[in-house]
């Protein structure tokens, strides 16, 4: 089989979340949770901003989409359907103390998934979104 046979059909490119304050969302999603800014585009016909964050070169790995709209006036009511983007770290115990020490909020701290033995806890962003880290 060859290798682009052996491709599924699809690739995760990015997840999309609307901000409220684009510079302390890139500045958490890149300072305290090191990603790269990969891009960040104005749309001011369309009165928002695009930034991509991740990992990796987007050609290669799934990013996040930062979307600020500009009129935006209130902060985003994240609703009880969205659940949380996990990321994977060496260390929780140590990840979330240089993280809490930096001023993340850390509502769930590092300990056994429930009904599980994982190691996990969550963080907020800036917009109160979850983030989840799982110890591997």
């Amino acid at each position: 089989m060859s290798a682009a046979a052996a491709r599924p059909p699809f690739r995760m490119l990015h997840t999309m979340l609307r901000v409220f304050d684009l510079d302390r969302s890139i500045d958490f999603y890149c300072n305290r949770l090191g990603m790269t800014l990969l891009r960040r585009t104005d749309y001011p016909e369309g009165r928002f901003t695009l930034a991509f964050v991740g990992y990796g070169p987007e050609a290669d790995h799934t990013v996040i989409e930062l979307t600020h709209n500009w009129d935006q006036a209130e902060p985003y009511q994240i609703g009880t359907a969205y659940g949380h983007i996990a990321l994977a770290v060496r260390d929780i115990h140590g990840t979330c103390e240089q993280l809490a020490a930096a001023g993340v909020p850390v509502p769930r701290p590092p300990g056994p998934m429930k009904h599980g033995r994982t190691p996990i806890a969550f963080l907020a962003d800036p917009d109160g979104y979850k983030i989840e880290l799982v110890q591997k």
